[in-house]
């Protein structure tokens, strides 16, 4: 009985683990629009809006749609749009924001080579868009 626990135990921990595949570095998002940075903050992962590469003319350059007044003349690059986002075993989960709209969603992210799938949800209703990775 022993030695078939001990048989067990060693497979388990030699068996590896189901992790994401890796998101961080440069992303170009989908359209063009912008390059978003996403690397390790703290305990999880985070994307801030690193480069605006087709920016719309005449449209503002804050972050104007803020839920919260005191953010809205906050430049909106380096604006964290993607925060929080653990692993979740195929995919990365967190939050993502959007400076057009002002809101915040659920999110999951995955990656497939250099793509990016990023998925924000309110209740069932969910969008994707493919992202990919700036070389």
């Amino acid at each position: 009985m022993i030695r078939k626990a001990l048989f067990i135990a060693c497979i388990a921990i030699s068996a590896p683990a189901l992790a994401a595949d890796p998101i961080t570095g440069r992303w170009v998002t989908q359209g063009g629009e912008g390059v978003v940075a996403i690397e390790r903050c703290g305990g999880a992962i985070c994307g801030k809006l690193a480069r605006i590469v087709k920016p719309t003319p005449g449209a503002p350059t804050t972050d104007v749609n803020n839920p919260d007044e005191a953010l809205r003349n906050r430049p909106l690059l380096g604006t964290t749009i993607l925060s929080g986002f653990i692993d979740g075993g195929k995919e990365w989960r967190g939050t993502i924001y959007d400076p057009k709209s002002g809101r915040s969603y659920r999110s999951t992210v995955r990656a497939s080579g250099d793509k990016l799938a990023v998925k924000g949800c309110i209740a069932v209703f969910c969008r994707t868009q493919e992202w990919t990775r700036l070389r």
